[in-house]
């Protein structure tokens, strides 16, 4: 059986960050980021344990930043155990799969999301205003419609709660013209090389978001790239514009939700077995699906 991971506290070193998934721990000009078998919803953590979902997070980004450090840096090291330093060697089965070493770097305060189809918030936008963070849209499109092309919609990074979605405009004024067309440029490439990618194994990836930092020598990958918890990847064969698609992602935990009598706020309600082993499949495909291998449990 699985180990599952909720705190690290057996690692003795300066926290860092602690958030909804992952424990950020201080190593000077570097960062251990581990990914717990937590999972939120509705940006609540939720008293169950999902087995392997940390292993999937993590090996999915290393694979993602792996494949895409021809097109920008990323901050990943290594994520071999025995290579970490300070003594956490010792704790490679607790680590091993789902913990990375990184550069530390200065964040840039944006959340950068492409969409390519018409769901999520987005959908929600436009079927108000015609148009997602400025960007206006064709009128007449359905739920999970593919749209005309990519569209990057920033948000800006709040401390806590939800962020906030803002215009390509916003976002300029508030971190400058020049990284945030950079920001918006390289987010869109990407986009555009993983739904090539995603769509080659019968995977649409309907959106996904990105966080960047700057070091000496200028922008660099940061974060997640790629996972079920930062994209939207439907099922090709079973694509049908104009109701919710199969998914990859927490959607199947969320719909659960939406038939409880639950305010979305804090204590987060306890999930049936069921659930908990459905959403533990659904995070198992998409890592197979996407790297083509079998997740080392």
């Amino acid at each position: 059986m699985a180990k599952l991971i909720n705190d690290t506290d057996f690692i003795k070193l300066p926290l860092y960050i602690k958030g909804k998934v992952r424990n950020v721990y201080d190593l000077g000009d570097k960062l251990l980021i581990i990914a717990t078998d937590r999972i939120s919803a509705f940006d609540v953590v939720f008293p169950n344990l999902i087995p392997n979902k940390g292993k999937v997070l993590n090996s999915i980004s290393e694979f993602w930043f792996n494949k895409t450090s021809d097109v920008i840096p990323n901050h990943m090291l290594t994520t071999n155990v025995e290579s970490y330093p300070e003594g956490l060697s010792s704790f490679k089965e607790e680590l091993q799969g789902r913990s990375m070493l990184v550069k530390k770097i200065k964040m840039v305060e944006a959340e950068c999301i492409v969409r390519g189809y018409l769901e999520g918030s987005g959908l929600k936008e436009y079927r108000k205003t015609g148009s997602i963070c400025g960007v206006k849209l064709p009128a007449g499109l359905r739920q999970a419609d593919k749209l005309p092309e990519p569209i990057f919609t920033p948000s800006t990074k709040a401390s806590e709660g939800h962020d906030e979605n803002v215009t390509f405009e916003q976002l300029a004024n508030k971190i400058g013209s020049d990284l945030a067309q950079q920001l918006r440029d390289i987010s869109i490439k990407l986009y555009n090389i993983a739904s090539s990618y995603a769509e080659s194994r019968g995977l649409i990836l309907a959106d996904t978001k990105f966080e960047f930092g700057m070091t000496d020598d200028g922008l660099v990958l940061a974060d997640e790239i790629f996972t079920p918890d930062s994209s939207r990847y439907w099922d090709m064969n079973e694509y049908e514009p104009g109701r919710p698609q199969k998914s990859f992602d927490k959607q199947y935990l969320r719909d659960y939700l939406e038939t409880l009598d639950w305010d979305k706020k804090p204590p987060a309600p306890e999930l049936p077995e069921e659930v908990v082993k459905k959403t533990e499949a659904k995070y198992l495909e998409a890592y197979e699906r996407i790297t083509g291998r079998k997740l080392e449990v």
